[in-house]
């Protein structure tokens, strides 16, 4: 890769940056795509956001920003506008320069996640799902699980309350929709979720007791790395279909830089 003065930024923020793909990911399409521009990590601190935007808002070569942990709900007022994802789930994960100033945002963890385990052979349309997580990508999960007709969606997070918000904002535009919040049980689901970020870090706690997990459940993780976590591990042991996070991650790359404006992502 070879940086010039003309070259164009792309960034991601958030705190911690090394277990991120998303810099490989992008430099590596930039290579291929012969395009003249770089991706780079920013690790900021939770509560820092709003001093730091106003530096890298400024930078008058940076055209686009990926959001993660913990800034996807603290971008939000922060930008100039809203994609309708964004607006729905009040959350954020890609973000680009508006032609006419400002800047701009939508979230695509939710229709990622769901690409992704559509891709590895596991339809949600129909199905009964079990969601462990209903933090900011939790929620886009579960709006993308809604629009593609998921059959039952059971919501459990640690934080009270949480899971009783989202049953009520997903029943508020799926009034039909089969979901209720619940405990972390995967007896009667198809396929089980981690939407939490447990197993990121070593000596985690897991999200739910593997030895509840049926051998032929679906078990699925949003965390790209270690992209074998300590659920999936065991639950690969009990003879379960695993998706990893890897599947999540490079579907909403995909649709981050169509958003960005990165032609030809798939060739």
């Amino acid at each position: 890769m070879m940086i010039t003065g003309t070259t164009r930024l792309y960034g991601i923020i958030g705190d911690p940056v090394v277990p991120l793909r998303s810099p490989a990911l992008f430099n590596a399409a930039f290579a291929r795509l012969a395009r003249d521009a770089a991706f780079l990590p920013f690790e900021v601190p939770a509560g820092a956001l709003p001093t730091v935007w106003a530096g890298l808002t400024r930078l008058r070569n940076l055209d686009g920003l990926v959001m993660t942990m913990p800034h996807k709900e603290a971008v939000v007022p922060l930008l100039d506008a809203l994609g309708p994802t964004a607006r729905l789930t009040g959350t954020v994960n890609t973000v680009r320069r508006r032609e006419g100033g400002g800047w701009e945002g939508e979230m695509f963890d939710g229709e990622g996640f769901r690409d992704g385990l559509e891709r590895a052979g596991h339809a949600p349309r129909g199905a009964a799902i079990l969601q462990v997580g209903c933090g900011a990508a939790g929620r886009a999960i579960a709006f993308a699980l809604a629009r593609a007709g998921v059959g039952r969606l059971t919501l459990h997070d640690a934080a009270a309350g949480r899971a009783e918000a989202l049953v009520a904002a997903l029943k508020a535009g799926w009034p039909s929709l089969e979901v209720a919040a619940g405990v972390a049980a995967p007896a009667g689901h198809a396929i089980i979720i981690n939407a939490t970020p447990l197993g990121l870090r070593p000596g985690d706690p897991l999200p739910l007791q593997p030895d509840t997990i049926a051998p032929g459940q679906v078990v699925a993780d949003v965390i790209p790395k270690p992209e074998i976590t300590p659920l999936l591990a065991a639950a690969r042991e009990r003879g379960c279909p695993i998706v990893t996070g890897r599947a999540m991650h490079e579907g909403q790359a995909r649709l981050a830089a169509a958003y960005l404006g990165i032609t030809g992502w798939e060739g």
